[in-house]
């Protein structure tokens, strides 16, 4: 395994042509990822205050359900992370910290 990865143990799913367990999360997680997307679009349009504020409810729903599939599939070893290296993370640091500082100029 690359140093860089963070993973849990993969669980085992079966192969072949019927969908798994994983076939299926991985189907659910990328459903909830587009709706928060489409539900954060709404939110921005809603021109009636009591429709934006069901939307943001619909939003913060479908955003836990979607961190809770993610999380999920991460202690399954279904997804993993690759770790940043300090430099990049430094670098970028600074790169942000520079525009910020030549926007209140």
């Amino acid at each position: 395994m690359n140093s860089n990865q963070i993973s849990n143990p993969k669980t085992s799913v079966p192969n072949g042509k019927s969908l798994n367990d994983k076939d299926y999360m991985n189907s659910l997680l990328s459903t909830l990822k587009e709706m928060v997307k489409n539900y954060a679009i709404a939110l921005t349009e809603a021109s009636n205050e009591n429709l934006c504020n069901q939307y943001k409810e619909m939003f913060d729903t479908y955003l836990d359900l979607q961190r809770e599939v993610f999380e999920i599939m991460f202690r399954k070893g279904w997804y993993s992370l690759e770790k940043a290296e300090a430099n990049k993370i430094n670098n970028k640091y600074q790169m942000l910290k520079e525009e910020l500082t030549n926007l209140s100029e």
